[in-house]
């Protein structure tokens, strides 16, 4: 089970009162700011493997591929095809080398239809990245 912070939730810690005032349907409450502090939206690219029990903080990008471990705490953007860890998550390693991962990212895998999916499995469940690369390749010339 994934836990993603839900919305864009910081309280203002600096007020008399962290309750949210602004959500309660009463005209009594109609003068209530929002103290909400907006983060923007968390967006997760393809092909991301989640740990149980990671936390995703709101306004954070995971890219393409990337490997968040087994409880981690992300609070800043995630490059593609790495691997962070730990609270607050901390970069591991790459998960590739530089030209790998720019030839997955130019590739773009998971738009592929079935068909070529199923063409280059073998390719898919290996480390041949080159090879996956001459198979996309060659299909573009087709």
């Amino acid at each position: 089970a994934v836990f993603m912070m839900a919305g864009n939730q910081g309280h203002q810690n600096n007020w008399v009162s962290t309750f949210p005032f602004f959500y309660q349907d009463d005209e009594n409450f109609s003068d209530a700011k929002d103290g909400f502090e907006r983060s923007g939206d968390t967006i997760i690219g393809n092909d991301v493997w989640i740990g149980t029990e990671a936390m995703i903080m709101s306004g954070v990008t995971v890219g393409d591929g990337a490997i968040i471990a087994s409880r981690a705490v992300v609070t800043k953007n995630v490059a593609p095809y790495s691997i962070v860890g730990s609270n607050p998550a901390k970069h591991i390693r790459y998960r590739f080398t530089e030209s790998e991962i720019a030839q997955l990212l130019e590739m773009k895998w998971w738009q592929w239809s079935d068909d070529q999916i199923k063409g280059a499995m073998s390719l898919m469940c290996s480390s041949d990245i080159s090879g996956l690369y001459d198979y996309w390749q060659n299909q573009n010339r087709l």
